[in-house]
């Protein structure tokens, strides 16, 4: 992934499983997103309630705690579909389980004619690679923030929101060992002697260097202060 690329953490909740169910589908009831450029989140986001234009079944209610009686005069999909379209356009889409929710997106953005969302979007399964990461175990958002150390107390209920934030604590402690230390300033160039565009790198002799950055005068001095303040049997200044 290009470090300046535009990210989105996606989730959504649901009547139930079936999206394209003939008779009565399934229909999307909340969506949320959350942008993160260069890896960090920009506080740029979008959060919506939709009414689905069915019921709600019990079971589904109890995973995520949104009933009928609650979207009564929220926007029905039709609605708010461009606003969620043109949020998403061009961004990489990060997902559990994105089969689920592109399946309900792209049903959901089909019955107002528009095309599936892969051809404006690329897509990352965070589901998808944890199975190639940790090979056997659970995979679940659940079992992953357990594992890579992301804080779930707050989740009680399942809710678009809450889980795209732990999805993002998720995904960049998955992938933190793919992304170098290496500033691209920093990187290995082409040779001076090369013809242009031919792609080759220095040799391997020439290592990329991390940029170092020096104390100033007053670090220095604080930190002498400090060593002061150890008394005469400062090990550092010791030397042992």
């Amino acid at each position: 992934m290009e470090a300046h690329k535009r990210q989105i953490i996606l989730d959504t909740e649901t009547t139930g499983l079936n999206a394209d169910a003939p008779v009565l589908p399934d229909r999307l009831i909340e969506f949320a997103g959350l942008e993160m450029v260069n890896r960090q989140f920009t506080g740029n986001s979008l959060h919506l309630y939709v009414h689905p234009q069915r019921d709600i079944p019990a079971e589904a209610s109890a995973v995520h705690g949104i009933t009928l009686e609650q979207l009564e005069g929220k926007p029905v999909f039709a609605e708010v579909a461009q606003e969620i379209w043109d949020f998403l356009a061009g961004a990489e889409l990060v997902i559990h389980n994105a089969k689920f929710d592109m399946g309900f997106l792209n049903a959901e953005f089909a019955r107002v004619g528009k095309p599936k969302l892969e051809s404006v979007c690329t897509v990352v399964d965070t589901l998808a690679m944890a199975r190639e990461k940790y090979p056997g175990q659970k995979a679940s958002l659940d079992a992953l923030c357990n594992r890579l150390g992301v804080d779930r107390s707050r989740r009680v209920l399942h809710g678009a929101l809450i889980d795209c934030e732990l999805l993002g604590g998720v995904y960049l402690a998955m992938t933190r060992g793919q992304f170098s230390l290496v500033d691209a300033d920093d990187a290995p160039v082409a040779r001076q002697d090369e013809p242009a565009g031919q792609g080759h790198a220095a040799p391997l002799s020439r290592p990329a260097r991390l940029r170092v950055r020096r104390a100033d005068a007053d670090e220095h001095a604080a930190h002498e202060a400090y060593l002061d303040g150890l008394g005469e049997n400062c090990l550092y200044r010791s030397g042992t």
